[in-house]
């Protein structure tokens, strides 16, 4: 009888590993359509994201996923802490596992941080491919964090924008946005007094404060534009249902992954999704069909992503050398 083979190292990559990569975030925006159209056609596996919740308002969320096309499989752990920003410490902070999927053994370990951040702009970018305007050019981020940033990169690969309006509760922190990301982006980013001035006359509107499970929604009907397209990111936090009612399209990326955080006592004022971003990136549910539409996509953030992303950040780390070799 053949000894089974052992395997003897696993890769490890630091966040500093993750980030010196520099996978482009077009890539990341064009590797989630091409897995998105895998889930629409239900060639992929995920199943709802188990957590435990150690403090208020804080997860800490398995996220296990397979895409067979892309010979990915592995699972993050991940957690949200509001009250970490106040300490100096990332919102989010999370370790990505990949397993061969031939014979289940872990292949490599690392940071997830930057791989959540950025999976989640290019997942809005997908959507809004699908569901905003094509020639849409002024967009509004209401919460200036991480998720502003990655969001707000990943609209300016897909559209060409002219202006950004950006609200935060904390003014430093929509300064400090407002610098940098006008001098990365060469765009003019306008800081504005209250959330309406983001999302009034706006073509496409994030939301990425902390997803809060008894949020005080500010976001009120007829503040989306006829034809705008809006991704809240921070689940129902700053929409009140009325305007999400508003939506002639209302979409998001997992219908069952909606329906357990519904059970769980989230979104209980959201109307039901008329389709999952899969069947509308595979072409089996319509996108936007009509130039007036308003139209929201609920993006919950889904492993699957994060498996699309973590195989070329460990293709392009192992081509250049980054990482180490830990003994198993």
């Amino acid at each position: 009888m053949e000894k089974p083979m052992q395997p003897e190292t696993i890769l490890y990559l630091s966040r500093q590993d993750v980030e010196s990569v520099g996978l482009p975030m077009l890539s990341i925006i064009d590797a989630l359509e091409q897995m998105f159209a895998e889930k629409g056609e239900g060639r992929v596996e995920m199943p709802p994201k188990p957590g435990i919740h150690t403090r208020k308002d804080a997860f800490i969320h398995a996220m296990p996923a397979y895409i067979p096309s892309l010979e990915s499989a592995g699972v993050k752990w991940i957690s949200g802490y509001p009250g970490n920003q106040a300490k100096g410490l990332p919102y989010i902070t999370g370790l990505l596992i990949l397993n061969d999927p031939e014979t289940g053994i872990p292949t490599a370990i690392m940071d997830a941080t930057w791989i959540t951040a950025q999976r989640t702009g290019a997942a809005t970018a997908v959507a809004a491919r699908h569901l905003a305007r094509p020639n849409s050019t002024t967009a509004g981020i209401i919460a200036c964090g991480v998720q502003g940033r990655s969001n707000l990169q990943a609209l300016a690969c897909v559209f060409s924008l002219t202006r950004v309006r950006v609200f935060d509760l904390h003014t430093d922190a929509a300064e400090r946005f407002a610098r940098e990301m006008s001098a990365e982006l060469e765009l003019d980013i306008e800081i504005v007094a209250d959330p309406r001035q983001a999302v009034v006359d706006t073509d496409l509107v994030v939301t990425s404060g902390p997803i809060l499970k008894k949020p005080t929604p500010v976001i009120e009907a007829d503040w989306l534009a006829p034809g705008a397209f809006a991704c809240p990111v921070d689940f129902d936090s700053y929409w009140t249902g009325a305007a999400l009612r508003q939506a002639d399209k209302l979409a998001t990326d997992d219908v069952g992954q909606l329906g357990y955080y519904r059970e769980a006592g989230y979104f209980g004022d959201t109307p039901a999704p008329y389709a999952d971003l899969g069947q509308i990136v595979a072409g089996l549910e319509p996108g936007r069909e009509h130039e007036n539409e308003r139209t929201i996509a609920i993006n919950l953030g889904l492993a699957l992503e994060d498996m699309a992303t973590a195989m070329p950040v460990v293709a392009r780390a192992v081509e250049l050398g980054l990482g180490m070799r830990l003994p198993m």
